[in-house]
């Protein structure tokens, strides 16, 4: 990956995107894809949509979410110490001693996340967010409350960082890496003569309720779609693979297979990766994939869908893990199939 295209992955790791207020890296994700798309489109959700070939009949959605998990303050309490809910799969455990932005309504402030000493006993083994706490330092509830209400959120206070110049580790990989990646995409399209419509989706609160993928989905009806996430990684310690399946860093992106999975589409992506002598890897998803391509697929008269993933460790923690390889081949993956579609194939499973 180049490095500029690696500091833009990077600026939009480092800007908070909690779900529910996505509009600062949507303002930036616009702003770099403006000279790459013949159009921008918006909608009430806060989804950002770049387009090529609008006129195209066939018609391709990719959607990778810009949110991410985050804390939502519930409680301010007497000694000026923040209490929270989740905004999203926070996991308390990894939450533990972490320091925090809290995008306070007057002012955005720096608190930590508290724990009782081990020496004053520690927490209790089965203790949950109603346990934890944040502080920013103020002296009492008025002082608190003069920069932060109820419903204001907070994120863990981490910047990614680049490991043996091949992985990024950070918060919220998930998954402003799928944002990036169809920013990507849409971006080297752009040099190219497509046949079909493409829409690169940044899309709002996946992490919460999915409704920005249903906006986007019911607003462009499209041909097809794909949704681009990330998945769970099992190459590191403690990780039952019989159960949770063998997927690798470095070993390209992963492929769902399931119910709600298009088969037609997922040929397209496999002969594509043939071509490349491109390894693929693959996770099941027989009921859901848990992703927008659920939320895209019930829109409309209903559109077929496909999930393409990133390889992810440690998932919905503060340091997140994922491959520069991974990533810059998924982009590869998409770009070759989308440039050599004609915008005549049939996505019907009936149909040879």
């Amino acid at each position: 990956m180049k490095q500029e295209r690696l500091d833009f992955l990077f600026d939009l790791l480092n800007t908070p995107s909690p779900s529910s207020m996505e509009m600062e890296i949507q303002k930036k994700w616009i702003k770099e894809m403006k000279p790459y798309a013949d159009k921008i489109i918006t909608d009430h959700a806060g989804n950002a949509i770049a387009v090529l070939n609008p006129k195209a009949d066939f018609k391709i959605l990719l959607a990778g979410h810009s949110d991410e998990i985050a804390l939502v303050i519930n409680r301010i309490d007497e000694r000026g110490y923040l209490h929270f809910d989740k905004m999203g799969g926070i996991n308390p455990k990894a939450a533990i001693g972490m320091k925090v932005t809290v995008l306070g309504y007057q002012k955005t402030v720096t608190g930590v996340i508290g724990v009782n000493a081990q020496h004053h006993g520690g927490l209790k083994d089965d203790f949950g967010l109603d346990d934890l706490f944040i502080d920013c330092g103020a002296k009492s509830k008025e002082e608190m409350e003069e920069l932060v209400q109820i419903g204001d959120l907070a994120v863990y206070k981490r910047e990614p960082e680049l490991m043996m110049d091949r992985y990024i580790a950070g918060r919220g990989l998930d998954n402003r890496t799928g944002a990036f990646i169809v920013g990507e995409v849409l971006r080297r399209l752009s040099k190219k003569k497509v046949k079909v419509g493409v829409y690169a989706a940044s899309t709002v609160n996946e992490e919460t309720n999915m409704g920005g993928a249903y906006f986007a989905a019911a607003g462009i009806e499209p041909t097809m779609a794909i949704a681009c996430d990330v998945t769970f990684a099992t190459d590191y310690p403690g990780v039952n693979t019989n159960k949770y399946g063998d997927v690798r860093l470095d070993g390209g992106p992963v492929l769902a297979k399931g119910a709600p999975i298009n088969r037609k589409i997922n040929q397209l992506l496999e002969k594509t990766a043939k071509s490349l002598d491109m390894a693929v890897q693959y996770e099941l998803t027989p009921r859901a994939t848990g992703t927008d391509a659920d939320r895209m697929r019930l829109t409309g008269k209903g559109v077929p869908v496909s999930l393409v993933s990133l390889p992810l460790r440690y998932m919905h923690s503060p340091v997140e893990t994922a491959s520069i390889r991974d990533i810059d081949q998924e982009i590869d993956l998409l770009v070759e199939m989308i440039a050599n579609m004609t915008g005549k194939e049939s996505l019907n499973p009936l149909e040879d």
